[in-house]
């Protein structure tokens, strides 16, 4: 089997042409409908979700957070763990009373989850509200599934084991004006034995550098001020290009964009995450000194169980060395506890690089097995009380390392990004530091989108508080 399938531009005007002849078809309904789509899970799906939205729109769709009031709800499903998939499970149970009183609303789910056999059999069997289930491989053609399901009926699965594909030119419906998701490359080679990604998402393909700039250069055009590049794995963006490219290389070529915006990217995965990568980071101006570095686990027989491919020393040499470059980054980390086969008297291995790097927050879980992954077969002797108050050691150690970091910044003058309102009724505003510190303030909803200058005058292990200068 192939490793990509590129999308050809007549593929994808085919699927406009659907967009169009479906667009024909709302028109003639009483009301304008409407679409709600919910998204679980990472900023990989977020992205996905932008282009299901996108081609929603294009098919005469507006958008509702009711599902009572849609037309077609889409459920954008997440694989990474077993919580995530029963919450999505219990939540399209829910739906069955919907489709009762609207028989007419089309159900559908994609996303990962729906890409692993037992939970499409689940849907098959078990769910017979649901009128349409497909993979991530299949996205770039959902509106041709859209129009056979308006005007055919049925029920439609495309969850095929196939190659994964590169489709540009689907249009995109962005969540937010101010912070924007490029997706670099898609899948993920490295098969850590926890993980269900790669057997869902398909193995590592990377879009061409020429797209993804004109991408950046479109959202910075529009005003965007804050893009994240996303890959499940992007230190190995361009390998299996025709013309090879690195993704330091790429950074440089963002960065060399005309205009005031700030350059992230997640993930990285230690092992490729090199010198000339964080020399890159240093160099350019753009790119935010923030890194996210999963490192899963702090002993080094439990990492070659996880098959991560880095030892703890290799892991924290790499640690020193942007350091080194870069003496304010903020630096984050992804941790399972109660991997199988895993100690107490290992998982003390954790907790000594959390003091040792000192990770300005963290992404915890505990262990979930994920069917077809290696580590679903091993034994997994710990019981879950002994790895829960493991877990509950680790989040007090970072909390207190978080606030203990988040007081370093009170009395310091940073010049963040306006983002957002806040949640918090006794602030207007949220903003964000370089580093992406949540920074809570009092202002004038004008001052969205503009970097501004903020005096920090509070913190706790969750977010700044400021005014601005």
């Amino acid at each position: 089997m192939e490793r990509t399938t590129v999308i050809s531009p007549a593929d994808v005007e085919q699927q406009l042409e659907h967009c169009r002849a479906v667009a024909r078809l709302t028109a003639q309904w009483a009301q304008k409908p409407l679409a709600f789509v919910d998204t679980y899970g990472c900023q990989q799906n977020e992205a996905d979700s932008e282009r299901i939205r996108g081609y929603l729109a294009r098919m005469g769709f507006g958008f509702t957070d009711s599902e009572e009031e849609a037309r077609i709800i889409v459920i954008n499903t997440c694989a990474i763990r077993e919580h995530a998939e029963q919450r999505v499970f219990g939540n399209v149970g829910a739906l069955v009373h919907v489709k009762r009183r609207h028989p007419d609303t089309l159900i559908c789910l994609c996303g990962c989850m729906v890409q692993q056999p037992h939970a499409a059999q689940r849907l098959r069997e078990s769910y017979r509200h649901v009128d349409l289930v497909f993979g991530p491989h299949a996205l770039w053609k959902f509106p041709e599934m859209i129009r056979t399901l308006l005007t055919q009926r049925g029920r439609l699965f495309s969850v095929q084991d196939e190659a994964g594909s590169i489709a540009e030119g689907i249009p995109v419906a962005r969540q937010d004006r101010i912070k924007a998701w490029v997706s670099i490359m898609y899948g993920c080679n490295n098969f850590c034995a926890y993980c269900v990604v790669p057997y869902v998402r398909g193995r590592e393909r990377s879009r061409k550098p020429e797209d993804i700039l004109a991408e950046v250069e479109r959202l910075v055009g529009e005003g965007y001020k804050d893009i994240t590049l996303l890959g499940q794995n992007v230190n190995s963006y361009g390998k299996d290009l025709e013309k090879p490219v690195d993704f330091a290389a790429l950074l440089e070529a963002v960065n060399a964009i005309p205009g005031d915006f700030l350059i992230r990217f997640m993930t990285s995965h230690p092992k490729d995450a090199t010198q000339r990568l964080f020399e890159t980071m240093a160099r350019c101006g753009k790119v935010a000194p923030v890194l996210h570095l999963p490192f899963q686990a702090g002993n080094d027989r439990v990492l070659q169980a996880m098959n991560r491919r880095h030892t703890r020393a290799e892991y924290l040499e790499k640690i020193q060395a942007v350091r080194a470059l870069i003496p304010d980054i903020v630096l984050t980390s992804d941790i399972i506890v109660g991997f199988p086969g895993e100690t107490t008297e290992e998982f003390e291995d954790t907790l000594k690089v959390l003091e040792e790097v000192r990770f300005d927050a963290l992404f915890t879980f505990i262990y979930s097995p994920r069917a077809g992954t290696p580590a679903a077969q091993m034994d997994d002797p710990m019981p879950r009380e002994e790895k829960l108050a493991n877990f509950n050691r680790l989040t007090a150690l970072q909390d207190r390392i978080s606030e203990e970091k988040h007081a370093a910044y009170v009395g310091r003058t940073v010049r963040c990004l306006i983002d957002g309102r806040s949640d918090d009724e006794r602030y207007d505003l949220t903003a964000r530091t370089p580093g992406n510190r949540l920074v809570r303030i009092n202002g004038d909803p004008s001052a969205l989108g503009q970097f501004r200058d903020v005096s920090i005058t509070g913190a706790n292990k969750w977010s700044l508080f400021g005014e601005l200068v």
